[in-house]
């Protein structure tokens, strides 16, 4: 008895020490709250940038840190994301071109294939000084303001050989132009006088027809985003340019005009964004920094108010905004609550006069700084500003802009 005693007792030591030891190595693989890979970026996440001097473009694989040469057309290309992630839109205005960039990588909603690698897509645009780009759903805009026209191309023509952007002509006159589309496949676009700046807003189809005409005269139009069914646009009261606002015009054409808050000065919302995430649209001018614009109540007011913020950027995902500012100070709000979350310096000064200053994007997880001077892009830990790895990109880094998918999942995962 005493002998089959200990033996169950052996037995059951060695039993619980198994068992001890399967729990430790389980405890090893449960995940964090943070991922084991949130020091790297996305996977499939990619970094388009543009110089002011070479034709040259850089493709930055930031989880790999490797950096692909693109041969472009010609220097200081716009760059554009393209909705639905794969694609991003290369824009030579002076030259009257538009190209489309393929990054080669595919969704499947629940991963990522890499189907080739980076490279030009075959549509092209040549109009006119093809400026504004908008992207959304399936479809990207380009307006073109040495024409007045609107370049249409969809995801599905991007790769056949030949392929144009399609021209829509609204019969506007030739001026620095914009548009927005909504959900219902209209688009409202702006029109002007011959000669003038944009002040009037209509509402049109794919073929260029009338269907909304404007009826609201306000001054300098410039910047817009829309949420599908609401389209801003910044500008100016009137002509005189002694106040300004922005300009409310929904899909089936109604328009209303909100003013900037009291005090605000002989300034103007140049850049409107939507952040699709919180649902809130953001006007943004160097000179008074960044404000809300609540449509539903009417009223503009401060997030960011100073007159040294020269970057102000919405975050991949829509969930933050960035305000950078001439000292190389960075804040991030949450966009849900106006929240500051954070602030600190990621770049040494620079002086309001200077031509290119540092381009900010950003993703979840890192901020990305062109640097014109030191011809790299710093790529910014979004919790913790200390760390900092720079890409030597070209010599004069100016533009840039994100492609891809926030996604580290691949086929095999």
């Amino acid at each position: 008895m005493n002998t089959k005693f200990l033996k169950n007792i052996a037995l059951i030591s060695m039993l619980a020490a198994t068992i001890s030891a399967c729990k430790k190595d389980t405890d090893a693989i449960i995940p964090d709250e943070t991922p084991a890979n949130a020091a790297k970026e996305f996977k499939y996440l990619r970094v388009l940038v543009s110089d002011e001097l070479s034709n040259k473009l850089s493709l930055i694989d930031p989880f790999e840190s490797k950096i692909s040469s693109i041969d472009g057309k010609y220097p200081l290309a716009s760059l554009y994301g393209i909705a639905g992630g794969r694609y991003a839109a290369v824009l030579y205005g002076p030259q009257h071109l538009a190209e489309v960039f393929d990054t080669g990588l595919q969704t499947h909603t629940d991963h990522i294939d890499v189907i080739h690698a980076g490279k030009w897509a075959a549509i092209t645009a040549t109009n006119l000084k093809p400026t504004h780009f908008k992207t959304s759903g399936n479809e990207s805009l380009i307006f073109n303001d040495g024409e007045g026209t609107l370049s249409l191309g969809t995801l599905s023509e991007f790769n056949t050989a030949g392929a144009k952007f399609r021209t829509i002509n609204a019969g506007l006159v030739p001026h620095h132009g914009a548009m927005a589309q909504f959900d219902n496949g209209t688009i409202a676009v702006t029109a002007a006088p011959a000669g003038g700046s944009a002040n009037r807003v209509i509402v049109i189809d794919k073929q260029g027809k009338h269907l909304y005409e404007s009826t609201m005269e306000i001054g300098a139009l410039h910047g817009n985003a829309t949420d599908g069914i609401n389209a801003v646009f910044g500008g100016f009261s009137n002509s005189s340019a002694t106040a300004g606002g922005v300009l409310v015009v929904t899909a089936n054409g109604v328009q209303k005009f909100i003013p900037n808050p009291e005090g605000f000065g002989a300034f103007r919302l140049g850049s409107i964004y939507y952040a699709k995430a919180a649902n809130k649209f953001i006007g943004y001018v160097a000179t008074k920094g960044a404000y809300w614009i609540d449509i539903a109540n009417d009223r503009i007011s401060p997030l960011y108010s100073g007159s040294d913020a020269y970057q102000c950027k919405i975050d991949l995902g829509g969930k933050k905004l960035y305000v950078l500012t001439l000292d190389g100070k960075l804040r991030i709000y949450d966009l849900a609550t106006g929240t500051l979350l954070k602030e600190g310096s990621v770049t040494s000064a620079v002086a309001a006069t200077d031509t290119y200053k540092p381009v900010l994007e950003a993703s979840a997880r890192f901020i990305y700084l062109a640097l014109p001077a030191s011809g790299e892009v710093a790529q910014v830990n979004v919790t913790d500003f200390s760390k900092v790895f720079k890409h030597k990109v070209t010599s004069r880094p100016v533009r840039l802009t994100l492609a891809g998918f926030e996604s580290d999942a691949s086929h095999n995962d």
